[in-house]
């Protein structure tokens, strides 16, 4: 920058691992124009949000952290970027806000910045977003992470689940360029990162837009996996349609493969998942874990169910349930559904009350609980490879962590500073086993 007008940046993320990623990409687009990032507190001269929309909760939130910053700094200028700010683009902007910044245009940030700068003028930089279909061109070479890192290869969605909002604030499908993906990994191994997560909006898309066959998810873990330095590869959340058996054979066949998967399910009861316009039953489901156990000895399992969707009795909720229980997952990840204005759910009869939802949560987030307790004993007595990554406190004493392949968090008793290395840990007792 030409001035020292406004150096100090502020950035707060809300939302998913894709949006996360964006955040850090902008972070460092800053840090290389010269701009110093600072804490999300008061003293910056810019603060951007990097909203999320995925709940009415989540826009809350987001308008929050948005009269925040303004209350922070009431001189500084405040940026309100991503899927909320995208959603909402054809209403008034909010007073508190600055610079409105939407999906496709975070690579735009230093530019938009520049102009604001020399017109003091409240900006909006917003495309029609469903009728884009170029990928957002954004980079990372170390993340937030010393260990880990998250790679976002795929953006937008098509599948217009009935209680989902994200299509509309994502747009359609666009997948990132293969040599593009391996340009930013290599990158990655090359600043010492040992594991590479794979994420998107809607990552079992990835390649759709191509036009090309042979350009899909497969395609891309197998080139990942050929890159040097790279040890671990783990995917975000899956599609169970992918699942077939020559993804899960081709991907067993990779040593780098982190056997931890998760399948997003939203109900067990199929004419739940006809309403939620999930494209699936719960049959078809369940034959791509079998598929998944036959591939890999006692993978990690993990999903997202959704409870008291609207028209879910008490019936449908126990086929759920029952559901759950059969296909045995490490963990559940329960949401009670949020009405999402603008989405064909918010629209239905037989809303379930909050109590009702309550009650249905609790029930699955205690079997859940049990499921993955169970699951993390499993392993007593066997040895696994722990990727550690940072020193905790436990019970006084200073000890070293990481992540198994299968996504468990275990403890290490060592002097030796181990961080960023893979080392081969007996699992004792669960008391190793870091809940």
């Amino acid at each position: 920058m030409e001035s020292s007008y406004m150096k100090k940046v502020a950035l707060h993320n809300l939302g998913c691992k894709v949006n996360a990623y964006e955040t850090a990409a902008m972070q460092e687009m800053l840090e290389t124009a010269g701009y110093e990032i600072v804490p999300f507190k008061e003293g910056a001269d810019i603060y951007i949000i990097n909203t999320c929309t995925v709940t009415n909760i989540a826009d809350r939130k987001s308008r929050q952290m948005l009269h925040r910053a303004r209350k922070m700094n009431p001189q500084a200028v405040v940026v309100a970027a991503g899927c909320y700010v995208q959603a909402q683009e054809e209403q008034e902007i909010d007073p508190c806000i600055d610079i409105v910044i939407g999906n496709n245009k975070k690579q735009d940030l230093l530019s938009i910045l520049q102009e604001y700068t020399q017109s003091q003028a409240a900006s909006k930089a917003v495309i029609d977003i469903g009728g884009t279909k170029k990928y957002e061109d954004l980079h990372l070479s170390r993340t937030g992470e010393h260990t880990r890192a998250y790679i976002k290869v795929q953006d937008g969605c098509n599948q217009f689940c009935s209680y989902c909002i994200i299509p509309y604030a994502r747009g359609r499908v666009r997948s990132r360029s293969k040599a593009e993906v391996l340009r930013e990994v290599g990158q990655l191994a090359e600043n010492g990162y040992q594991e590479v997560v794979l994420t998107g909006i809607h990552l079992s898309s990835y390649g759709v837009d191509f036009g090309d066959k042979a350009e899909d998810l497969l395609s891309l873990i197998q080139a990942v996996h050929g890159i040097e330095g790279i040890k671990r590869i783990r995917l975000g959340s899956l599609e169970p349609r992918i699942i077939t058996e020559e993804f899960a054979r081709c991907i067993s066949s990779l040593p780098k493969m982190c056997p931890h998967f998760h399948l997003s399910l939203q109900s067990g009861c199929d004419s739940t998942l006809k309403r939620m316009n999930r494209r699936y039953t719960s049959g078809e489901y369940y034959e791509k874990c079998v598929l998944l156990r036959k591939y890999f000895d006692n993978p990690a399992l993990t999903t997202d169910v959704i409870v008291g969707f609207p028209g879910e009795t008490e019936e449908e909720f126990q086929q759920s349930k029952e559901f759950i229980e059969k296909v045995n997952f490490y963990e559940t990840h329960v949401f009670k559904y949020s009405k999402r204005q603008g989405t064909k759910a918010a629209a239905m009869e037989e809303q379930v009350p909050e109590q009702i939802k309550a009650r249905r949560s609790e029930i699955l987030l205690a079997l859940g609980e049990e499921r993955r307790q169970a699951y993390e004993r499993s392993f007593i007595g066997k040895e696994v490879e722990v990727l550690v990554e940072e020193e905790i406190r436990i019970g006084g004493k200073t000890m070293q962590s990481g992540h198994t392949k299968e996504y468990i968090k275990i403890a290490l008793d060592n002097d030796v500073n181990l961080q960023n290395c893979i080392v081969k840990v007996q699992i004792e007792n669960d008391l190793q086993i870091i809940h």
